[in-house]
């Protein structure tokens, strides 16, 4: 395939000043995340006097010594409900995919050293998301639970999402995915459930405590008095009511029988033996991928800049280019998988629509994965492109997206706007993942437009009541609309919200791709084992 030739001059001034710019926002990220580490530490102490370790502790020796973890939001919930300093983001939750016992698994940690792990609305949808990555790429599911429940204060936005994660385990055993459940702690009233529909349970002995009402409410209820050992505790699932498989002394030794569970399970000896792929590394570093674009969006930039610095050998064969130069289509590889690649320099207009349609239905021909890489303002408006049918020909676009029978992730490098989001599958489109830059807008529109549209409404307004329209109450009227857009579309919020799976490094973007193409690739070679009701205790 024709290899890319970039045009960038990485020694330029404005190469390194996008580069500051990036790093700058990345590093915003990461103070984030650090903030959240530090409230984790300062529950250190306390865990380890009562024998117990922290919940990242008890991830890291979950995890194979070594082996790559993609952690996925980590800015779930930033900003919102008790979060008011970024301490809190993440959800009260630590959830990703990584390898335990040779086994890709999806992970998901209650971080009970934090508000003690309870539920927050956002928390509670992270939890759905995972148990969908799960389901659609066939993953086992390990959950290592110590949570206070939900947190009634949000109660209303928490009772229907979390039943709908029971749902979800029942749908998943069913589907013949094995969920592995650790109760390092508490995992009462509606969290019992957790333990009670995974497919293995560990308990900790001493230390979980499962029931459906604590001592306090049952006395309340019923006015039996009870112990937590008598009407919980490990020993007793283990050896009377039979709730837990497993009894262990400590976190250390509960983790320890998890990974014995998972490596007995004979997930990977169900797939077919795949000879290794060789590939040529990019021609240019990934290292440049900070400075390859403008960090703001507004700016014209090209994709195939960053195409050149993720693919195997920089090889990219443009489909149609002379036919549309707005709407970049591709094949390439990356880590020696074949892909497909939508990318943007610009709006969508109608024939870059019919383009990227056409070859959507050819990656679905030869069962090849698309990534999307997005930055694009929407698709093209005005009189022209009306006329040259914009709504049917981005119609196309939309059905095929929504229909394609390949796996789609999709990356947002830039602007996401309108409903250039849904044609380059976004969140609403259900990519098989999604992630995201530090620079990337989210919304309906930028904000400088939805004031410019809101103004012209405004101004009209007045002009039919006879008054005149003066310049410093438009500004006046404005300015409020273009902050709101600012705060609401920042990339961070975006991703508080879960509109992505996580905001990553733009220099890890390669491996974060091939690792997630990877994850889709090995689901579409594995066949389960499904049953009708999925594993219930008898």
């Amino acid at each position: 395939m024709p290899r890319i030739t970039s045009r960038i001059n990485t020694g330029s001034e404005t190469f390194q000043a996008q580069r500051a710019d990036m790093l700058a926002r990345l590093g915003e990220l990461r103070g984030i995340e650090a903030k959240v580490r530090a409230t984790e530490e300062k529950a250190r102490d306390k865990f380890h006097k009562r024998g117990q370790l922290l919940p990242r502790e008890r991830l890291m020796m979950l995890l194979d010594r070594g082996s790559p973890f993609l952690e996925l939001s980590t800015l779930c919930g930033y900003g919102y409900h008790d979060d008011n300093d970024g301490s809190l983001a993440g959800g009260n939750s630590i959830a990703g995919i990584g390898y335990v016992s040779g086994v890709r698994c999806m992970v998901f940690v209650n971080n009970s050293a934090i508000k003690g792990g309870t539920a927050s609305p956002w928390g509670v949808q992270k939890a759905l998301r995972g148990q969908a990555i799960a389901l659609q790429n066939k993953l086992p599911l390990v959950s290592l639970v110590e949570s206070g429940g939900a947190n009634l204060m949000y109660q209303q936005e928490i009772f229907i999402p979390g039943g709908e994660t029971f749902y979800n385990q029942a749908r998943l055993s069913a589907a013949g995915i094995p969920q592995v459940t650790v109760v390092h702690g508490s995992s009462t009233a509606g969290g019992a459930y957790l333990p009670g529909l995974s497919d293995y349970v560990v308990m900790v002995k001493k230390k979980a405590k499962v029931f459906l009402a604590g001592p306090p409410l049952l006395k309340a209820a019923t006015g039996e008095v009870a112990t937590d050992e008598d009407l919980g505790g490990a020993e007793m699932h283990a050896t009377v009511a039979g709730t837990a498989d497993y009894l262990a002394e400590n976190d250390a030794d509960a983790i320890r029988m998890a990974r014995d569970i998972v490596s007995k399970l004979g997930w990977n000896e169900r797939l077919a033996a795949q000879a290794p792929t060789s590939y040529a590394e990019p021609l240019y570093s990934p290292d440049e991928l900070c400075g390859a674009i403008p960090a703001d969006y507004r700016k014209p930039s090209d994709c195939r800049e960053i195409i050149a610095r993720i693919v195997d050998g920089s090889d990219f064969m443009g489909f149609k280019d002379d036919y549309d130069a707005h709407t970049v289509c591709g094949w390439a590889s990356i880590f020696g998988g074949p892909i497909g690649i939508i990318g943007n320099n610009g709006p969508i207009s109608p024939r870059g629509a019919t383009k990227a349609a056409q070859f959507i239905q050819l990656c679905c021909q030869s069962g090849t994965p698309i990534v999307y890489l997005q930055n694009t303002t929407g698709y093209l408006v005005g009189t022209q492109p009306e006329q040259g049918g914009i709504v049917k020909h981005g119609s196309k676009m939309i059905q095929a997206v929504a229909n394609a029978t390949v796996p789609q992730v999709t990356l947002l490098v830039g602007g996401s706007f309108g409903a250039g989001n849904y044609g380059m599958c976004g969140r609403p489109f259900h990519p098989r993942f999604i992630f995201a830059w530090p620079n990337a807008r989210t919304a309906v529109m930028g904000g400088e437009q939805a004031a410019k549209v809101m103004s012209i409404v405004f101004a009209e307004k007045l002009a039919r009541g006879g008054e005149t329209v003066d310049e410093e109450a438009l500004r006046a009227f404005t300015q409020p609309i273009v902050d709101q857009f600012e705060k609401e579309s920042h990339p961070f919020n975006a991703s508080a919200r879960l509109f992505d799976d996580g905001i990553i490094d733009p220099r890890d973007t390669r491996r974060v791709l091939g690792f997630a193409l990877s994850i889709c690739r090995e689901a579409g070679r594995r066949e389960l084992n499904p049953n009708t009701f999925g594993v219930a205790r008898l």
